[in-house]
């Protein structure tokens, strides 16, 4: 009977034990767990993950095009502006039977410039002219008996000891009556008031004609 009460007390003891052992065991583990969460900051259990982003490379720029500067106008050439000149001569000649312009033409070889009228023609020679001596008027040809339109002329002189011009008469003798020192030319004033700045231009023109033909270029004197 003794021995039989050891042996209970004794299985007793060992139940006691193992569950001392597996509490023992069940605290440590709930610990450790504890601490595991403890260890991981709040911020990253509560808050979604941000996602990656990746640095887009610009790319390469294309340098602007620039656009190209027309080229510079050509300057006109001697028979270029003889030409504009003889155009005008005749298109805005006068009709009063005695200044009109009935043919011009020019020698580039000796710079002479012809221009036929009813009562002759005149040789100019454009490399004897100064072209600072350049004059506008409007004069009224019109005399007792013959009643004319206003004309508009552009007179200038020749380089001192030189002969700006000689005319000749229809039977194409020298006319001495005509001077030589100086040469006009006639347009038609109210032909010529129908084109802007036409006295500007042909300003231009004759000066930059008489420069080409080896006349005295036009200076800026003040």
């Amino acid at each position: 009977m003794t021995q039989l009460v050891c042996v209970c007390t004794a299985v007793l003891l060992l139940n006691l034990s193992a569950c001392s052992i597996e509490t023992v065991l069940h605290g440590l583990s709930s610990v450790q767990t504890s601490e595991t969460q403890q260890s991981v900051p709040p911020d990253w259990q509560s808050q979604p993950a941000k996602p990656v982003v990746v640095a887009q490379t610009a790319p390469p720029t294309t340098p602007a095009h620039k656009a190209k500067k027309p080229d510079p106008k050509p300057e006109p050439t001697q028979q270029d502006l003889f030409d504009y000149l003889r155009g005008k001569l005749l298109s805005l000649s006068p009709d009063d039977g005695l200044n009109d312009n009935l043919e011009v033409s020019f020698d580039p070889a000796t710079s002479i410039m012809s221009i036929t009228q009813p009562d002759g023609h005149c040789d100019i020679f454009l490399n004897a002219i100064d072209a600072n001596s350049a004059l506008w008027e409007a004069v009224d040809p019109s005399d007792t008996y013959h009643p004319r339109d206003e004309l508009l002329r552009l007179t200038l002189t020749s380089q001192s000891g030189k002969k700006a011009r000689v005319c000749y008469d229809k039977r194409n003798q020298i006319n001495p009556s005509a001077a030589s020192n100086r040469i006009r030319l006639f347009f038609s004033h109210s032909k010529a008031d129908a084109i802007p700045d036409f006295m500007n231009s042909m300003d231009k023109a004759v000066k930059k004609l008489v420069a080409l033909s080896g006349g005295t270029p036009e200076k800026k004197i003040f």
